[in-house]
């Protein structure tokens, strides 16, 4: 017994040992913690690096494409060679070759063109769009023939990134690759005279797609994905929805549930472009819908988002408290008064901020649109679901593609566009949550 008692005493430690290994567990402690928030900040910060390198990339290649140069241009509008019988006809105006009247205003202005090949230069000075802003002018008001007009008309894609270089403080020469030393002159000479501006470039928000990079624009990509994402919330919002309400309130636990639940969560990661393919099959070569056309890819965006907003109405279900439904079964509610009178609408919030957060999926999507043929070229805008239409993320994917350099610029100001969208359904999102959403 003594020998036991020896034993813990040669074991038992000094207070000052004792203080000193706690300390330096203390100390261990600390610095792991420190050590693990520095690794933390620097995760953040390399993040927050990526993220303004990404923003500052696009933003500094697409910010230039917001603005278009324009030359102006005394048109004399000849009505000989507009309109020679005089009998005002529309379809006489319209099939009229207005590119003469540029080619005739360019020439007062530079006379000393003499030569096909400069005369040749000398025209390509002007976008082509002049010719149809040239003969909608005619067509709205045939009394201009006769008459000369000071008018703005831009500049082709390739003259109009030498000036915005040039306005940019730069040279130019790594710009303006194909244009020639006459044209660099012609564009010195113009600017000179105070002929060419740079001005708002509303055709960038008001023009359909075009091989002409000055004249292309993304309203008929961004009213495409209008329609197909209101296709996609009329249908996606209720089937959800009402999905979520089945599973959660009414169906008896059994394997076939089980089955659904696995299947939807399932579905939610399968990869974009397996929906597209399922629309391909069944909605364009057994249903025969056309190609191209935004019902098609509202009702392929559908199949994407449903199981996302079937899980988020699941989660916004559940996260009522099972004391809502106990009080109003106690009064005598019905279990489907029980649901739609007090359920659903506190849970509504958290269904809405689900269903913008899958449309702003959605949105960005262009996997599956390229495989149900939304990739083709459209240039006029879609007036409804059942006209031909592309997308944003699909009009981005086809002017990155473009072998014109001025598509870069113009790229990205889509890109621009897009994420300002994204931003926007985001924010209303967080706007729903918080100012509908009930703490418990």
């Amino acid at each position: 017994m003594m020998a036991n008692d020896g034993d813990r005493n040669r074991h038992q430690l000094s207070p000052e040992e004792t203080r000193r290994r706690v300390n330096a567990g203390l100390r261990r402690r600390y610095r792991s913690e420190q050590l693990f928030r520095f690794y933390g900040i620097c995760s953040v910060s390399l993040g927050v690096v990526f993220l303004l390198v990404l923003f500052g990339t696009i933003i500094g290649n697409g910010y230039s494409a917001f603005q278009q140069s324009f030359v102006r241009l005394d048109i004399h509008f000849d009505a000989e060679l507009v309109d020679p019988d005089g009998a005002r006809d529309p379809e006489v105006l319209s099939a009229a070759d207005y590119s003469l009247l540029v080619k005739s205003a360019l020439r007062e202005i530079v006379p000393e063109a003499g030569s096909r090949a400069e005369r040749r230069e000398l025209n390509g000075l002007v976008s082509a769009g002049a010719v149809f802003e040239l003969r909608e002018t005619v067509m709205a008001d045939a009394r201009i023939l006769g008459q000369t007009r000071s008018m703005w008309l831009p500049l082709a894609s390739e003259m109009d990134l030498w000036i915005k270089a040039r306005s940019a403080g730069e040279s130019g020469e790594d710009v303006g690759g194909r244009i020639s030393a006459n044209q660099r002159a012609w564009l010195e000479r113009l600017q000179a005279d105070d002929r060419i501006e740079l001005q708002f470039n509303k055709a960038f928000f008001s023009n359909g797609d075009s091989r002409e990079p000055e004249l292309a624009g993304v309203w008929g990509a961004t009213k495409g994905s209008f329609f197909m994402l209101l296709v996609t919330l009329l249908l996606s919002f209720p089937l959800g929805v009402a999905a979520a309400i089945y599973l959660e309130e009414f169906a008896r636990r059994s394997w076939w549930v089980d089955v659904v639940e696995v299947n939807i969560n399932n579905l939610a990661a399968v990869p974009s472009i397996v929906f597209g393919l399922l629309g391909l099959a069944v909605f364009i070569n057994f249903f025969g819908l056309p190609r191209s056309a935004p019902l098609v890819g509202g009702l392929v965006l559908t199949l994407m988002t449903l199981p996302v907003v079937i899980i988020a109405s699941r989660a916004a279900i559940k996260a009522v408290p099972p004391s809502v439904r106990e009080a109003a079964l106690g009064i005598g509610a019905s279990q489907m008064q029980m649901v739609f009178h007090h359920v659903l609408p506190l849970a509504l919030p958290g269904m809405l901020t689900g269903a913008i957060i899958g449309m702003a999926r959605a949105l960005g999507e262009s996997a599956p649109l390229l495989m149900i043929g939304m990739v083709a070229f459209i240039v006029d805008v879609p007036s409804g679901p059942m006209s031909p239409s592309t997308a944003l993320p699909v009009q981005i994917y086809l002017w990155a593609d473009s072998p014109e350099r001025a598509f870069v610029e113009r790229t990205s100001a889509a890109i621009m566009v897009l994420l300002a969208f994204l931003l926007v359904m985001n924010a209303t999102a967080v706007w729903l949550r918080s100012r509908f959403e009930r703490r418990w």
